[in-house]
């Protein structure tokens, strides 16, 4: 199956052709900072509208001030987040999503969604799994 997609190039770079599965495919990068755990908690999030860092921090439960700015940071530089730094004391920075940035917050929001509405039948896997391996490998 070929899974290759054509990239619009933009004027400034070379056209690529996209293929998650080449290693060196910079699709690779966008994907590890789109689906992290905190990439996804934040996109979700930030559908709810523009909010200010302490407001995502409180709502992300278990996100260190560090995660959450270079999470932050790497979804700013892949056009999903805006950053707006007010020119005020004490400082005050609001995030949003770009365009961009909704169409993947909804992407990771929809299977986030079906995750949570799978967890009992997950969790009953996990149990499953768990009690059978308990006893060491099979010979």
């Amino acid at each position: 199956m070929d899974v290759s997609v054509e990239v619009e190039p933009r004027s400034e770079l070379p056209t690529l052709v996209a293929d998650v599965f080449d290693a060196n495919c910079p699709t690779r990068t966008v994907l590890d900072n789109v689906t992290s755990r905190w990439a996804v908690l934040v996109l979700w999030a930030l559908l709810d509208g523009t909010q200010r860092f302490s407001d995502l921090r409180r709502r992300i439960g278990g996100v260190s001030e560090k995660m959450l700015a270079q999470t932050l940071q790497r979804l700013e530089r892949d056009g999903f987040v805006h950053r707006l730094a007010h020119p005020v004391i004490p400082p005050h920075v609001d995030y949003s999503l770009t365009p961009l940035g909704e169409t993947a917050a909804r992407q990771v929001a929809g299977l986030t969604s079906w995750i949570e509405g799978q967890l009992s039948s997950v969790l009953a896997s996990r149990a499953a799994y768990d009690s059978e391996h308990a006893a060491g490998p099979v010979r």
